[in-house]
């Protein structure tokens, strides 16, 4: 016999002397909570089993087991018979096995020899595994069937629930115990588990197919008819392609609301203003939410505002209000309503709920999610160049590169393609690459007319080679120039700043951008005729801005610390006129005015003691203006949009410091505080 065969056979009649050895001391626990420990002479006092069965047990100094042997806890549930308890625990719905299963803890005088054993929990337990069964499998959906009721039941769920995310309501499907008493109604009370549900669901629908059907009706507590595919539409449709919509009712997680999923390759072509007015039926809660936002003084012009959101959505129905973004729609409103000139930005800074403000989602061409977020412009920031990228490789054969002559046939405007089954509209340009040309595919106009314009004063350049050589070496007054704006850059950056503007003037000037060999070799001809003067012009501003700012900075250096204010404001004033790189990014027709502003820039400065507190008032003045213009440039440059009125707008400002504060240096036009609120209330509408 073996060992195991020898000692199971003595250990059926000696069950009572088993023992099992604890975490900490050489203790062991025994049958009835017991307490002992190996006899000092047992062969097994080192070894220390796990468990052990003893011929005796003998107390002396205290309590030893005697003549003991190893053991194995298995053999002792199957010679126990029904001195072993069994208790059952954790009941739950597997869906893989579709079954109830739980976990069986084995004991035997109060020592456990199976802690935790899965076994089938239907048998032992019908009536609770029955109901786990319709809670945790049908009810909840962790049921793994193709009977067609039960993708017909969830599908319902779904849309229901759907229709509470549209609503943001948390009515209107009925709670898990009305469905859970659908289906107990239904199922016999001798089923708990998959394979016999099955099997009576089958023999049943042979008499009534539709017995399992749940009904919309059933499943909604309360009626969403104003819950319809108009008020919230599965797509969006933009510039003719359509961007697929889901909602979400959960406060507090990232997605709550709307959101929208965007295509990388067509990020760049979007623009806020198409997702200011999320869906029809949230449009009422943000004209809401941005009326309460409003300062109170204007607020109170209003009231009541529900009667003032009821009209203004009526009048964008009727398509007699602006056609702006909604910020620019409501500003128009505003004014219209109660005479306020207000700004569209007043609503970037305010509190409205995250959920009215739509949430983008920007994925790969794999579907994968690559980022997303409520801010538009910080998204093009982050994956901007990705987007120009991918779009650009949506249309092979357009690009080309290391061009050095027009030999390109024509470059179109606007070229249309099909790209994963959408129709995209992409815009083909030059850009300069310093030695050559290439023709790229852009995904925005604005940034393909920018790099068209660069790119064709690079290939007059190219192309211009003798004429190019004669003006580097015939820039008059260059040399001083260079020595009074040391300050702002090296000579080398002043010249190619400088070169790079009178190309720009000359080869294109306001001309229309040539498109095609014949156009460009036209425009050749203009060039080379119109660099010599543009030149002269050219030099002759660089050289009276380069003056006019040298004495502006000497005056700034030797300002007493009483006048600390008022320098800090035309330091200020002077970095933003004159830096590097000013002269090729400053509008040509604001060049000649820069000495002008330079030069009124030190008069306010000498007029300044003779009455700080209307400087003082004008500064104010002015200072409100210029803020109104950075607030919108920084909006419009976050997201790569231009605005010419905007910019206009910004020299106006010039124009008003001089009027305010040098008026014997004269304006070309009138000027005043009051007509600048009145243009920057058109810019804002």
């Amino acid at each position: 016999a073996t060992y195991e065969q020898i000692h199971r056979a003595l250990l059926a009649g000696l069950l009572g002397n088993i023992g099992f050895k604890g975490e900490e001391g050489d203790e062991y626990l025994g049958a009835r909570a017991i307490k002992f420990a190996i006899f000092p002479g047992s062969v097994l006092r080192k070894a220390r089993p796990k468990w052990l069965v003893a011929a005796e047990i003998t107390e002396t100094t205290r309590l030893y087991a005697r003549c003991a042997a190893k053991i194995e806890p298995e053999w002792l549930e199957a010679m126990s018979g029904h001195l072993v308890k069994k208790h059952y625990f954790d009941p739950h719905w597997e869906k893989e096995r579709a079954m109830v299963t739980a976990f069986e803890r084995v004991t035997l005088y109060g020592l456990t020899i199976v802690s935790k054993r899965r076994v089938h929990y239907g048998p032992l337990n019908p009536v609770e595994s029955r109901e786990i069964f319709i809670r945790q499998g049908l009810t909840a959906g962790n049921y793994e069937t193709r009977a067609p009721f039960f993708a017909h039941n969830q599908r319902l769920v779904k849309e229901v629930q759907d229709l509470e995310h549209k609503a943001r309501r948390r009515d209107v499907l009925v709670d898990d115990e009305t469905i859970f008493r659908f289906y107990d109604a239904l199922v016999p009370p001798d089923i708990y588990n998959g394979a016999g549900f099955d099997k009576w669901r089958q023999d049943a629908e042979q008499t009534n197919p539709k017995l399992l059907f749940m009904t919309r009706e059933y499943l909604m507590r309360q009626n969403a008819a104003g819950v319809t595919e108009e008020q919230f539409p599965e797509h969006l449709t933009v510039d003719g392609v359509q961007f697929k919509l889901r909602y979400r009712f959960e406060p507090v997680h990232p997605l709550d609301g709307v959101t929208v999923t965007v295509p990388l390759a067509l990020l760049n072509q979007l623009s806020a203003a198409h997702f200011d007015w999320l869906v029809p039926g949230l449009i009422r809660e943000k004209v809401g939410a941005y009326f309460k936002a409003l300062p109170k003084a204007i607020r109170k012009q209003l009231l009541p505002l529900q009667d003032q959101v009821t009209r203004f959505l009526e009048e964008q129905e009727s398509g007699s209000g602006s056609s702006a973004s909604l910020a620019g729609a409501l500003a128009h409103y505003v004014k219209m309503r109660s005479g306020e000139i207000i700004a569209a930005e007043i609503w970037d800074e305010a509190d409205i709920p995250a959920h009215l403000r739509m949430n983008y989602r920007v994925i790969d061409d794999a579907g994968r999610e690559l980022a997303t977020g409520r801010d538009l412009a910080a998204l093009k920031t982050q994956l901007g160049q990705a987007a120009q990228l991918t779009f650009a490789k949506a249309e092979p054969g357009i690009e080309r590169a290391g061009l050095t002559s027009w030999d390109c046939g024509d470059v179109p405007e606007q070229i249309t393609f099909e790209r994963a089954g959408r129709k995209l509209t992409g815009y083909p340009a030059l850009v300069d690459e310093g030695d050559s040309v290439a023709i790229r595919l852009f995904d925005t106009r604005d940034a393909a007319d920018a790099s068209m314009r660069a790119g064709v004063c690079r290939l007059l350049r190219l192309d211009l080679k003798e004429q190019m050589k004669q003006l580097d070496k015939t820039l008059p007054g260059l040399t001083q120039a260079a020595l009074q704006l040391r300050g702002i850059a090296n000579a080398d950056d002043l010249k190619a700043d400088l070169v790079t503007a009178i190309c720009d003037r000359a080869f294109i000037g306001e001309d229309d951008l040539p498109r095609s060999e014949t156009e460009y070799a036209t425009q050749k001809q203009r060039a080379r005729t119109r660099l010599p003067a543009v030149r002269d012009a050219a030099c002759r501003m660089f050289a009276a801005i380069a003056e006019e700012h040298h004495r502006a900075s000497l005056r700034l250096g030797s300002v007493p610390a009483a006048l600390n204010r008022v320098a800090a404001d035309l330091r200020a004033q002077l970095q933003r006129l004159v830096y590097k790189g000013f002269f090729r990014t400053t509008p040509w027709e604001q060049l000649q005015h820069l000495p002008r502003y330079l030069k009124a820039l030190v008069v306010r400065l000498d007029k300044y003691a003779s009455n700080p507190e209307r400087d003082g008032k004008h500064a104010s003045d002015i200072a409100d203006m210029w803020k109104l213009y950075e607030d919108r440039s920084g909006k419009l440059r976050k997201a790569g949009g231009t605005e010419p009125a905007l910019e206009d707008f910004r020299w106006q400002i010039e124009e008003l410091r001089v009027s305010l504060f040098a008026q014997e240096l004269r304006t070309p036009f009138p000027v005043s505080v009051k007509r600048l609120k009145k243009i920057w209330g058109a810019i804002a509408s």
